[in-house]
């Protein structure tokens, strides 16, 4: 008995772009099928978006600077040779350290919780 076996056609390698051709073009984003990206309404400076995050959530940068200033004004009584002012500023310190992370957290969710635009 004779199987009928036909000629398998021989696998072609997948063609290279021609020389000089850039694949992928770096300056646009990829295309997605699917997906279509939200347009950003508009590049905001540091200025401008500290200004913005800073009215969002206006006990972070509170924090961050108590923080700042009992660790400054505790070094310095530490310096003096202020003991007991310098633990109490440390102490000081890290209440305010305390206080920041959980502003930081009520932000996240507050901003979680707040319905798209």
């Amino acid at each position: 008995m004779a199987a009928a076996t036909t000629p398998a056609a021989p696998e072609q390698p997948p063609k290279a772009p021609p020389a000089g051709a850039v694949p992928f073009d770096f300056s646009q984003p990829p295309v997605i099928e699917g997906f279509t990206p939200m347009q950003r309404m508009k590049d905001e400076t540091f200025k401008e978006k500290f200004i913005r995050k800073t009215k969002d959530n206006p006990f972070v940068p509170l924090g961050c600077l108590g923080t700042a200033g009992a660790l400054m004004y505790g070094l310095r009584a530490f310096h003096q040779g202020k003991t007991r002012q310098s633990q109490m500023l440390m102490r000081g310190r890290i209440f305010a350290q305390g206080f920041t992370v959980v502003a930081i957290i009520v932000g996240v969710f507050t901003t979680a919780l707040k319905p798209k635009q």
